[in-house]
Protein backbone atom coordinates (compact mmCIF):
# COMPACT_ATOMS: atom_id res chain seq x y z
CA UNK A 1 0.00 0.00 0.00
CA UNK A 2 1.37 3.42 -0.95
CA UNK A 3 2.05 6.10 1.64
CA UNK A 4 -0.72 8.20 0.08
CA UNK A 5 -3.30 5.48 0.68
CA UNK A 6 -1.96 4.87 4.20
CA UNK A 7 -2.26 8.60 4.96
CA UNK A 8 -5.84 8.78 3.69
CA UNK A 9 -6.76 5.62 5.60
CA UNK A 10 -5.26 6.99 8.82
CA UNK A 11 -7.13 10.29 8.48
CA UNK A 12 -10.42 8.53 7.78
CA UNK A 13 -9.92 6.12 10.68
CA UNK A 14 -9.26 8.92 13.17
CA UNK A 15 -12.28 10.87 11.88
CA UNK A 16 -14.48 7.78 12.13
CA UNK A 17 -13.49 7.08 15.74
CA UNK A 18 -13.68 10.77 16.68
CA UNK A 19 -17.11 11.43 15.20
CA UNK A 20 -18.63 8.09 16.24
CA UNK A 21 -17.66 8.67 19.87
CA UNK A 22 -18.83 12.29 19.84
CA UNK A 23 -22.23 11.40 18.36
CA UNK A 24 -22.62 8.53 20.83
CA UNK A 25 -21.78 10.80 23.75
CA UNK A 26 -24.22 13.51 22.63
CA UNK A 27 -27.07 11.02 22.09
CA UNK A 28 -26.53 9.12 25.36
CA UNK A 29 -25.39 11.67 27.93
CA UNK A 30 -26.71 15.06 28.97
CA UNK A 31 -24.12 17.84 29.33
CA UNK A 32 -22.25 17.22 32.57
CA UNK A 33 -23.10 13.52 32.56
CA UNK A 34 -20.34 10.97 32.94
CA UNK A 35 -19.45 7.30 32.79
CA UNK A 36 -16.69 6.04 35.09
CA UNK A 37 -14.44 3.63 33.20
CA UNK A 38 -11.76 3.22 35.86
CA UNK A 39 -12.50 4.81 39.22
CA UNK A 40 -10.58 7.98 40.06
CA UNK A 41 -8.49 8.14 36.89
CA UNK A 42 -10.43 7.47 33.65
CA UNK A 43 -13.86 9.04 33.19
CA UNK A 44 -16.00 9.87 30.17
CA UNK A 45 -17.33 13.29 31.18
CA UNK A 46 -19.42 15.09 28.58
CA UNK A 47 -18.83 18.80 28.13
CA UNK A 48 -19.02 21.16 25.16
CA UNK A 49 -16.91 24.21 24.49
CA UNK A 50 -16.94 27.11 22.06
CA UNK A 51 -13.23 27.27 21.59
CA UNK A 52 -10.01 25.44 21.02
CA UNK A 53 -8.50 22.15 22.13
CA UNK A 54 -8.79 20.90 25.72
CA UNK A 55 -11.81 23.10 26.46
CA UNK A 56 -9.99 26.41 26.02
CA UNK A 57 -12.52 29.13 25.23
CA UNK A 58 -11.99 31.60 22.41
CA UNK A 59 -14.21 34.65 22.57
CA UNK A 60 -17.81 35.14 21.47
CA UNK A 61 -19.41 34.86 18.00
CA UNK A 62 -16.65 36.91 16.38
CA UNK A 63 -14.07 34.70 18.05
CA UNK A 64 -15.90 31.62 16.79
CA UNK A 65 -15.88 32.86 13.19
CA UNK A 66 -12.21 33.80 13.46
CA UNK A 67 -11.36 30.38 14.89
CA UNK A 68 -13.31 28.61 12.12
CA UNK A 69 -11.50 30.60 9.42
CA UNK A 70 -8.18 29.84 11.11
CA UNK A 71 -9.02 26.12 11.18
CA UNK A 72 -9.92 26.14 7.49
CA UNK A 73 -6.65 27.86 6.60
CA UNK A 74 -4.71 25.45 8.83
CA UNK A 75 -6.39 22.43 7.22
CA UNK A 76 -5.55 23.80 3.75
CA UNK A 77 -1.90 24.36 4.70
CA UNK A 78 -1.66 20.92 6.29
CA UNK A 79 -3.09 19.35 3.16
CA UNK A 80 -0.60 21.24 0.99
CA UNK A 81 2.37 20.24 3.14
CA UNK A 82 1.21 16.64 3.39
CA UNK A 83 1.04 16.51 -0.40
CA UNK A 84 4.58 17.89 -0.53
CA UNK A 85 5.82 15.19 1.85
CA UNK A 86 4.17 12.49 -0.25
CA UNK A 87 5.81 13.76 -3.45
CA UNK A 88 9.19 13.84 -1.70
CA UNK A 89 8.60 10.26 -0.54
CA UNK A 90 9.25 11.27 3.06
CA UNK A 91 9.31 8.53 5.74
CA UNK A 92 5.83 7.32 6.60
CA UNK A 93 6.40 8.15 10.28
CA UNK A 94 6.55 11.85 9.42
CA UNK A 95 3.62 11.56 7.02
CA UNK A 96 1.60 9.81 9.74
CA UNK A 97 2.28 12.67 12.18
CA UNK A 98 0.94 15.29 9.78
CA UNK A 99 -1.96 13.01 8.89
CA UNK A 100 -2.93 12.83 12.59
CA UNK A 101 -2.70 16.60 12.97
CA UNK A 102 -4.84 17.13 9.87
CA UNK A 103 -7.42 14.56 11.01
CA UNK A 104 -7.67 16.24 14.41
CA UNK A 105 -8.14 19.66 12.86
CA UNK A 106 -10.86 18.34 10.54
CA UNK A 107 -12.56 16.49 13.41
CA UNK A 108 -13.00 19.58 15.56
CA UNK A 109 -13.89 21.63 12.49
CA UNK A 110 -16.80 19.27 11.82
CA UNK A 111 -18.16 19.91 15.33
CA UNK A 112 -17.95 23.66 15.04
CA UNK A 113 -19.31 23.78 11.50
CA UNK A 114 -22.20 21.32 11.66
CA UNK A 115 -23.15 20.20 15.18
CA UNK A 116 -25.19 23.33 15.82
CA UNK A 117 -27.27 22.48 12.76
CA UNK A 118 -27.82 18.74 13.34
CA UNK A 119 -28.31 18.58 17.14
CA UNK A 120 -30.80 20.27 19.42
CA UNK A 121 -29.92 21.46 22.90
CA UNK A 122 -31.95 21.51 26.10
CA UNK A 123 -30.06 21.97 29.40
CA UNK A 124 -29.99 18.74 31.38
CA UNK A 125 -31.31 16.57 28.54
CA UNK A 126 -29.76 14.23 25.97
CA UNK A 127 -29.45 15.77 22.51
CA UNK A 128 -31.41 14.56 19.48
CA UNK A 129 -29.66 13.98 16.17
CA UNK A 130 -31.45 15.69 13.25
CA UNK A 131 -34.32 17.09 15.38
CA UNK A 132 -37.57 18.02 13.67
CA UNK A 133 -37.33 21.60 14.95
CA UNK A 134 -33.81 22.13 13.71
CA UNK A 135 -30.52 22.53 15.53
CA UNK A 136 -29.46 24.80 18.35
CA UNK A 137 -27.34 27.11 16.19
CA UNK A 138 -26.22 27.99 12.69
CA UNK A 139 -23.32 27.04 10.43
CA UNK A 140 -19.91 27.46 12.13
CA UNK A 141 -21.59 28.17 15.48
CA UNK A 142 -21.59 24.63 16.84
CA UNK A 143 -19.82 23.55 20.01
CA UNK A 144 -16.96 21.05 20.19
CA UNK A 145 -17.67 17.84 22.12
CA UNK A 146 -15.12 16.72 24.74
CA UNK A 147 -15.25 13.64 26.93
CA UNK A 148 -11.89 12.22 28.06
CA UNK A 149 -11.15 13.13 31.69
CA UNK A 150 -8.11 11.80 33.57
CA UNK A 151 -8.02 13.21 37.14
CA UNK A 152 -4.84 11.30 37.95
CA UNK A 153 -3.71 13.39 40.92
CA UNK A 154 -6.08 15.18 43.27
CA UNK A 155 -4.43 16.86 46.25
CA UNK A 156 -3.43 20.33 47.51
CA UNK A 157 -0.37 22.44 46.86
CA UNK A 158 2.18 22.42 49.71
CA UNK A 159 1.78 25.42 51.99
CA UNK A 160 5.30 26.63 51.29
CA UNK A 161 4.55 27.39 47.62
CA UNK A 162 3.88 31.15 47.21
CA UNK A 163 0.35 32.15 46.13
CA UNK A 164 -0.73 28.52 45.52
CA UNK A 165 -0.02 26.99 48.93
CA UNK A 166 -3.05 25.18 50.35
CA UNK A 167 -5.11 25.46 47.15
CA UNK A 168 -6.55 22.45 45.35
CA UNK A 169 -4.31 20.68 42.82
CA UNK A 170 -5.89 18.52 40.13
CA UNK A 171 -3.84 16.85 37.40
CA UNK A 172 -4.96 16.35 34.64
CA UNK A 173 -7.95 18.71 34.80
CA UNK A 174 -8.49 19.34 31.08
CA UNK A 175 -11.18 17.38 29.23
CA UNK A 176 -10.46 16.54 25.59
CA UNK A 177 -11.49 14.36 22.64
CA UNK A 178 -9.98 12.02 20.03
CA UNK A 179 -9.26 14.91 17.64
CA UNK A 180 -7.33 16.80 20.33
CA UNK A 181 -5.35 13.65 21.09
CA UNK A 182 -4.48 13.13 17.42
CA UNK A 183 -3.17 16.69 17.12
CA UNK A 184 -1.14 16.44 20.34
CA UNK A 185 0.39 13.05 19.50
CA UNK A 186 1.25 14.23 15.98
CA UNK A 187 2.91 17.46 17.15
CA UNK A 188 4.90 15.87 19.99
CA UNK A 189 6.01 12.99 17.75
CA UNK A 190 7.36 15.46 15.20
CA UNK A 191 9.38 17.34 17.83
CA UNK A 192 10.68 14.15 19.45
CA UNK A 193 11.31 11.82 16.51
CA UNK A 194 11.28 13.77 13.23
CA UNK A 195 12.93 17.16 13.73
CA UNK A 196 15.91 16.16 11.59
CA UNK A 197 13.70 15.76 8.51
CA UNK A 198 13.12 19.51 8.30
CA UNK A 199 16.70 19.98 7.08
CA UNK A 200 16.13 17.72 4.09
CA UNK A 201 15.23 20.56 1.70
CA UNK A 202 18.49 22.36 2.42
CA UNK A 203 20.48 19.14 2.03
CA UNK A 204 18.83 18.44 -1.31
CA UNK A 205 19.68 21.92 -2.60
CA UNK A 206 23.30 21.55 -1.51
CA UNK A 207 23.48 18.08 -3.05
CA UNK A 208 22.35 19.43 -6.41
CA UNK A 209 25.10 22.07 -6.51
CA UNK A 210 28.19 21.05 -8.52
CA UNK A 211 31.20 20.14 -6.44
CA UNK A 212 34.48 21.60 -7.74
CA UNK A 213 37.64 20.09 -6.33
CA UNK A 214 40.57 22.36 -5.52
CA UNK A 215 42.88 22.69 -8.47
CA UNK A 216 40.22 21.63 -10.94
CA UNK A 217 38.42 24.92 -11.28
CA UNK A 218 36.98 25.51 -14.75
CA UNK A 219 39.23 27.70 -16.88
CA UNK A 220 37.80 30.75 -18.64
CA UNK A 221 39.29 31.38 -22.03
CA UNK A 222 39.89 35.01 -22.82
Amino acid sequence: MSNRKKSILLILLILLVDQTLKIWIKTHLAPGGEIVIFKNWFILHFIENNGMAFGIEFGNHIGKYFLSIFRLIAIGLLGWYLQKLLKREAPFGLIACFSMIMAGAIGNMIDGAFYGMIFDYTPGEVATLFPAGGGYSSFLMGRVVDMFYFPLIETTYPTWIPFLGGQDLLFFRHIFNVADSAVSVGVFSIFIFHRHHFGDDKKVVNAEAPVVEEGNEPKVEG
